[in-house]
């Protein structure tokens, strides 16, 4: 049948030059004089799309637009208006027109305007389409989940990926936030696009610069030839910086400086760059608390936090165990082994209780460890040492507050000097593990320590 398209204008000229131009892009095209004929032909035909006069005799197109969108929510329309009537058609577009075009326009401009709504259109029935299966299944794209915290986080995505938007996803480690990142790209218009994933906090500082931006050749040693960065490697598609709380303060600057001009220079070059490219972040950090803190620029976090994706630990999920238990044991089923592992009614209470402080990575590990055990049963036997393990909590001091009252943040710092003392003497000095004892990165840990004046500038 095709693409369906109807053309409402009361200038006939207007009706007959649309209707060859679209005809010739291979669309099925109808016209209507005025937007009581457009009812009328639609009461008989179902329409992607609809492109609309704003001024006619009668029921103008913003009438038209109301109807349409109360009757067919999923047809798209495009809004024709003259320069001096541009603020109806934006008022058109609060009323759920998809965009709209001023009269006289150029060919290419109103054809690539319609291609985009239709995608557009596409991909809304497409998600809602997926949605529905989504209720009758337990994952979306990959992500294994049914309790409410993972089907809000589901519909969330789908929202927010018919959007070009900037996310920013948090979560604890271990939670999935890149997968989360890659749904978000698989359910957008950008699908057909690279999607490329950077960790900032595994590349040394002298050269987060070249790997984003690129660098020319000759512009520092090793640089043995021009070189694309990320930022080009993920053009039109989605680039996904994880861990973005460890960009350092100058390359912060760097690409708040990319987001707002949307361009950029190679490391050593002058020539400057066009990107198009959704930015997708991610952290399981307090990025706000590192505002507060002067680790993290405000503005840039305000630029990246437009729309946010909150990951629930898998201690507050609980029910969606066994759905990650049943996955991870069809992934590491032997190859050639028929009937795939069970769990034991005792393993299984046990694997709920335990806390998962790392989350699903930690739960994948437990099972893949089990079933290298024994690959047809997971049991109390099989089961690791620290699912056993009752967890040490972090603080046990007294929270009673005397009469004269308490100076907290005079405490907290002093707390927070002592374990990161604590850790360095475990550590015998090693700050980078040092870090990974108290769970941050060897340049939050050195931040810390210059904080107290502890940090002698050593590695």
């Amino acid at each position: 049948m095709g693409i369906r398209i109807l053309v409402v204008d009361d200038e006939l000229s207007m009706r007959e030059f649309l209707s060859i131009l679209l005809e010739r892009e291979g669309y099925n095209v109808s016209v209507a004089d005025s937007a009581d004929e457009a009812l009328k032909i639609m009461e008989t035909a179902l329409f992607d799309l609809v492109l609309s006069d704003v001024n006619m005799p009668g029921l103008s197109g913003i009438d038209l637009l109301s109807i349409i969108k109360k009757k067919t929510p999923e047809t798209a329309v495009l809004m024709l208006t003259a320069f001096s009537a541009a603020e109806q058609a934006v008022e058109a577009m609060k009323l759920g027109a998809y965009d709209y075009i001023c009269k006289p326009f150029k060919n290419e401009e109103i054809k690539q305007l319609i291609k985009n709504a239709l995608e557009k259109q596409g991909l809304i029935r497409e998600n809602r389409m997926l949605k529905n299966d989504v209720n009758q299944r337990d994952s979306f794209c990959g992500i294994i989940g049914k309790s409410s915290k993972m089907r809000s986080l589901f519909d969330m995505i789908q929202k927010v990926a018919v959007s070009q938007s900037t996310v920013l996803i948090l979560g604890e480690s271990g939670t999935g936030k890149e997968l989360v990142a890659r749904s978000v790209h698989t359910c957008s218009t950008r699908k057909t696009k690279p999607f490329v994933a950077v960790n900032c906090g595994a590349i040394p500082e002298n050269l987060i610069e070249s790997e984003l931006f690129g660098h020319k050749k000759g512009s520092f040693t090793g640089a043995v030839s021009d070189r694309p960065g990320l930022f080009e490697q993920a053009d039109g598609g989605t680039l996904l910086l994880d861990e973005i709380g460890e960009l350092p303060l100058l390359m912060q600057t760097k690409l708040l400086r990319v987001l707002q001009e949307r361009e950029f220079k190679r490391v050593g070059d002058a020539v400057i760059r066009k990107t198009d490219v959704r930015i997708i972040s991610a952290s399981n950090r307090d990025l706000e608390s590192q505002v507060k803190e002067g680790t993290f620029r405000e503005d840039l976090f305000y630029r990246l936090n437009v729309v946010q994706l909150l990951l629930p630990p898998l201690r507050e999920r609980i029910e969606d165990i066994p759905l990650l238990i049943d996955c991870f044991c069809r992934k590491y089923q032997v190859v050639g082994q028929t009937a795939q592992a069970t769990v034991t009614p005792g393993a299984l209470k046990k694997l709920m209780n335990h806390p998962f402080h790392g989350n699903i990575r930690e739960l994948e590990n437990c099972i893949e460890r089990s079933l290298i055990i024994d690959p047809l049963v997971i049991s109390e036997n099989t089961l690791p040492e620290q699912i056993f393990q009752s967890r040490i909590p972090l603080l046990s001091v007294d929270c009673d507050i005397p009469e004269s009252g308490i100076q907290l943040e005079s405490m907290l710092n002093e707390l927070e000097k002592k374990y990161l003392l604590k850790a360095l003497e475990k550590t015998g000095g090693a700050k980078k593990k040092a870090g990974e004892l108290l769970g941050m990165s060897f340049r939050s840990f050195r931040y810390r320590l210059a904080k107290f004046g502890l940090d002698n500038g050593d590695d």
